[in-house]
C-alpha cells in the first residue's frame, strides 16, 4: 500500500489501530504529544503482535513486516505531512479533541480525512473549530482494535460523500467490518445498544431481582450466545414480527427507562469500589489471580475467533 496513515496518541487504542494498518500493509506514523509514549509503542506492540503469531493468527514474517511499517513520531507535522487518512485516538476530553482537530486542519493536505476513536462525544462538536468540516469523520473502533473487527464510521450533517466512501474503503482493505452511521448521535450505534443493556442490568441488580453473577450467567449461557450469529433485528424477523409486537405490548413498561445511571453503581464509585481497576471490589469481589484470568480469558476468545475466521478464509 503506497498510503500513509497517522495515529495521533500512541496509548492503549492507538498502537492497537497502528498495528491493524501495518499488518495490511500501510505505512503508520504514529505520534504522541509524550513522546516516551511514542518511543515506548514498538515493544508494546511487538508483544501483541507475538500473541497472535503464538495463536496462529499471522506468520512470524508479517509481524516483522508490519512493526516495520510502524514509525513512532514525536512531532505532529512530520507525523501528518503525507498522510491521506488521520486518527485521533485522544482522552476523551473535548476540549483537547478540538484543539487536536483545529491543529490537524492546519497541518495536514488538503485531501487527508480527519476521523476521530471517540467512543461517545460528537464528532460534530470535535471538528467545530477546523476550518473543512467536510472531511472531518468519526471512526470508532472496539478495544482491542486488532481483534474486534467492527469499526462505526460515523458522519456529520456536513461530511463529504467522498470521505465516508474512502473511509470505508480503507477499513475493509485493513480487513475491519465498517458499517455507517448516518446521525452524529452519542453513543452512535453499538455502545447505545450496549448501554441500554448494561442498564436494564444494573436495574436487575437495584431491584434485587437477581445478582450480579446470576446476571452474567443469564448472559453468557443464554441469548449471549447467538448474538454473534443472530442480532437482534434479525432475531426479531425470524420468530416473527407479531410475536415481537405482542411481547414489547407487555414487557416495555417493566423495563429501566430512566435517564440516571444506576442507584448500586453511584454508590459503589463512590466508595471507590471501582472494579479490576480498584482492589478488585466492584459489583462483584476478584482476586489478583482471578482478575489475570477475566482478561487471559477475553483475550484467547477473541484470538481463537479470530483463528477460526482466518481458517475459514
Amino acid at each position: 500500500m503506497s498510503l500513509t496513515i497517522a495515529i495521533i496518541g500512541a496509548g492503549l487504542m492507538g498502537r492497537g489501530i497502528a498495528q491493524v494498518f501495518a499488518l495490511a500493509g500501510y505505512s503508520v506514523n504514529l505520534y504522541d504529544a509524550f513522546p516516551e509514549v511514542a518511543t515506548a509503542a514498538p515493544e508494546k506492540i511487538t508483544s501483541d503482535l507475538s500473541l497472535s503469531v503464538g495463536s496462529g493468527l499471522i506468520e512470524l514474517g508479517q509481524a516483522a513486516t508490519a512493526l516495520k511499517a510502524i514509525t513512532p513520531q514525536t512531532e505532529l507535522g512530520l507525523a501528518v505531512r503525507d498522510s491521506e487518512l488521520v486518527i485521533e485516538c485522544a482522552p476523551e476530553k473535548m476540549e483537547l479533541k478540538q484543539a487536536i482537530f483545529k491543529e490537524l486542519d492546519e497541518l495536514c493536505p488538503p485531501e487527508a480525512i480527519l476521523a476521530s476513536n471517540t467512543s461517545v462525544m460528537s464528532i460534530t462538536e470535535i471538528g467545530s473549530q477546523a476550518a473543512n468540516k467536510m472531511r472531518v469523520i468519526g471512526t470508532h473502533f472496539w478495544n482491542p482494535p486488532h481483534l474486534i473487527p467492527l469499526v462505526e464510521v460515523v458522519q456529520t450533517e456536513i461530511t463529504a460523500p467522498w470521505a465516508i466512501e474512502k473511509t470505508m474503503e480503507i477499513l475493509l482493505s485493513a480487513g475491519k467490518k465498517p458499517i455507517h452511521v448516518k446521525k452524529d448521535v452519542p453513543g452512535f450505534v453499538a455502545n447505545r445498544m450496549q448501554h441500554a443493556l448494561w442498564r436494564e442490568a444494573f436495574h436487575i441488580l437495584d431491584e434485587g431481582i437477581a445478582d450480579a453473577a446470576t446476571i452474567d450467567q443469564a448472559v453468557r449461557y443464554g441469548f449471549g450466545l447467538r448474538l454473534p450469529q443472530l442480532g437482534p433485528m434479525e432475531n426479531a424477523d425470524l420468530v416473527g414480527l407479531d410475536l415481537t409486537l405482542n411481547i414489547h405490548d407487555y414487557i416495555l413498561k417493566f423495563l429501566a427507562s430512566g435517564s440516571e445511571p444506576s442507584k448500586t453503581l453511584r454508590q459503589k464509585v463512590a466508595e471507590g469500589q471501582l472494579g479490576f481497576k480498584g482492589n478488585g471490589q466492584g459489583f462483584q469481589t476478584w482476586s489478583e489471580d482471578e482478575m489475570a484470568k477475566s482478561r487471559e480469558n477475553l483475550a484467547k476468545y477473541l484470538l481463537n475467533i479470530a483463528v477460526a475466521k482466518k481458517n475459514r478464509q
